[in-house]
């Protein structure tokens, strides 16, 4: 049976992998045992995905990412290059943790910018938007612009990855979709 994914010859995928229909994987990736990816995925030059990590559909994994085991990316997550999660809270060399991973969810349509670092045991929201070179430390919010190291929240986005701007009454609107979205008294954003 032929399969239904493009993976260059130089890509190593090991036995017991699920790559759906039309994902594409580059150069010198290695993809192992038992990881789950979606359609239409890309991953590209000298990504390595480890053992049990799960990938929904339209992922996009930019160059030099490691994706650790217990990560998970809902559908259409964008990875910037070089940008990486941890899964461990306190690694030693001498001392085995394999047990010990913490899990890590990236929500739907969420992008993680160039050289971020995703620190284990958190989420990031649903189209969170990290910034290039940004440190995760706790849960992100939907919705959120988070920069710096440590991050600190820095403003709200939208689908489209443009900046929201809230007005009087508490409503922003998408330049590009012109989708609306409220900033309710919680301190949440939500599309309306």
């Amino acid at each position: 049976m032929e399969k239904e994914y493009f993976a260059h010859e130089s890509a190593i995928i090991d036995e017991g992998c699920k790559i759906g229909k039309g994902t594409k994987i580059w150069h010198f990736t290695h993809v192992m045992k038992g990881c789950e990816i979606g359609e239409n995925c890309n991953l590209g030059q000298n990504v390595v995905v480890s053992p049990d990590v799960i990938l929904g559909k339209n992922v996009k994994v930019q160059n030099n990412v490691s994706i650790y085991t217990g990560v998970i990316c809902e559908d259409d997550v964008f990875l910037g290059p070089s940008m990486v999660f941890t899964n461990v809270i306190n690694p030693r060399s001498h001392i085995l943790r394999r047990d010990q991973y913490k899990p890590t969810l990236v929500r739907h349509g969420a992008s993680i910018g160039a050289n971020a670092t995703i620190v284990c045991g958190n989420e990031i929201g649903e189209f969170a938007f990290i910034g290039a070179g940004s440190v995760i430390t706790k849960n992100v919010p939907a919705y959120a612009l988070i920069v710096g190291n440590p991050g600190r929240h820095a403003g709200w986005m939208s689908e489209y990855g443009h900046r929201l701007h809230f007005d009087e009454n508490n409503i922003a609107v998408c330049p590009e979709s012109h989708e609306k979205y409220e900033l309710t008294k919680d301190g949440k954003v939500n599309k309306i």
